[in-house]
């Protein structure tokens, strides 16, 4: 981790030089039924010191006043020439409504630059600018900046910590910068690519029914070859991805089963991997004897040391290792639940709309 970047440091406090000057930024906001969130992230958008940037709201068919409100927005005198509005009214055959809702976006674009992020993403006004000195001082294609998390009890903590972990381990993000390997990066509250690379891997389209886009989106630019990084920001951009406990768990009830490429086989040995790894070292401290336990203790002690890791860069004390058994529960819990809804349902639940589990499998990238 300590070869990540830190874009928060003096040294990138700076304004972006490119050959043709300071490039062109369009920032994408899908939004669908966002009507709690929305005011406060264009307001906080179109504070970004950075003045070459557009920003494009997209209106998902959004049944609750998400619409009224970007309207209203994009009607003030500060948001003149920078705020575009577009309204889908209707999902074509084919798509996922944000995969829909980013292309038709970037179909109106005008940056060389494009940046994907959420409808519940809050920057600070340096954010971007940051981001793009990075971006031109490697010329790098695309830059995922990690988002800090807002956790507002104990049980968004302890999943969010368990989460943390699963992503690190799983996507290995100080390697991602390393062409010879085949980890990828991509965060939903900041994609940034070149629109050039963009268009060189399909744009959206080639996107159109993946439930896990964002980290997708970075397989893809990864794999041609394109030149990916990821950067550690702070409170740059901020998020409170869930509400409690069991929001982590409504929240990961969609995208679960998709990781999995809907295979249920994988996420039943993927459950049985994390019970396997993350209990029995708590269990067999207690059951074992004498120097039986010695193996057990090491175990417990790696865990806790990623926990220590992890509160350097994150609100979660390392204390919460205690609590490590039940975020494992809750997490295969969640594994579970994700795979028999779906095959339940024969498809996934998002925001309103179904999508047929035969389509979904059929557009994987």
């Amino acid at each position: 981790m300590p070869k990540i970047p830190d874009i928060p440091r003096p040294e990138w406090d700076r304004n972006p030089v490119s050959p043709n000057g300071n490039p062109r930024v369009s920032i994408i906001v899908p939004a669908c039924n966002e009507e709690e969130a929305i005011e406060q992230v264009l307001t906080r958008l179109l504070d970004i010191d950075y003045e070459n940037c557009e920003i494009i709201a997209v209106n998902d068919r959004s049944t609750d006043r998400t619409g009224e409100i970007v309207d209203r927005i994009a009607g003030n005198t500060k948001a003149h020439g920078r705020l575009k509005v577009i309204h889908v009214a209707v999902l074509p055959t084919g798509w996922l409504g944000k995969t829909h809702a980013m292309w038709t976006a970037a179909q109106h674009a005008s940056g060389e630059w494009l940046l994907f992020t959420d409808a519940d993403v809050l920057f600070q006004p340096d954010a971007l600018r940051r981001a793009l000195v990075y971006a031109e001082a490697e010329a790098a294609d695309h830059v995922v900046l990690f988002p800090r998390m807002i956790m507002k009890s104990p049980g968004e903590k302890m999943m969010i910590a368990f989460f943390q972990t699963l992503f690190v381990f799983g996507h290995r993000p100080w390697k991602v910068a390393d062409p010879d390997t085949r980890d990828h990066m991509g965060v939903g509250a900041f994609n940034m690519v070149r629109r050039r690379v963009y268009e060189a891997v399909g744009t959206y389209q080639a996107l159109r029914f993946e439930v896990v886009d964002d980290m997708k989106l970075g397989k893809v630019v990864k794999n041609a070859g394109y030149r990916q990084r990821n950067v550690f920001g702070g409170d740059l951009i901020s998020i409170r991805w869930a509400k409690g406990a069991m929001g982590v768990v409504r929240n990961l009830t969609k995208n679960f089963f998709a990781i999995m490429s809907f295979q249920w086989p994988r996420a039943l040995s993927t459950c049985f991997a994390l019970a396997f790894l993350n209990l029995m070292p708590f269990i067999g401290i207690g059951i074992a004897h004498g120097w039986e336990r010695f193996p057990y203790a090491v175990a417990l002690l790696t865990i806790f040391l990623i926990y220590v890791g992890m509160s350097r860069m994150s609100p979660v004390p390392p204390y919460y290792f205690v609590l490590h058994p039940i975020s494992t529960t809750l997490f295969v819990y969640t594994m579970l639940r994700s795979m028999t809804l779906t095959l339940w349902r024969g498809g996934v639940v998002w925001r309103g709309t179904k999508y047929s589990l035969a389509e979904l499998k059929k557009g994987m990238v």
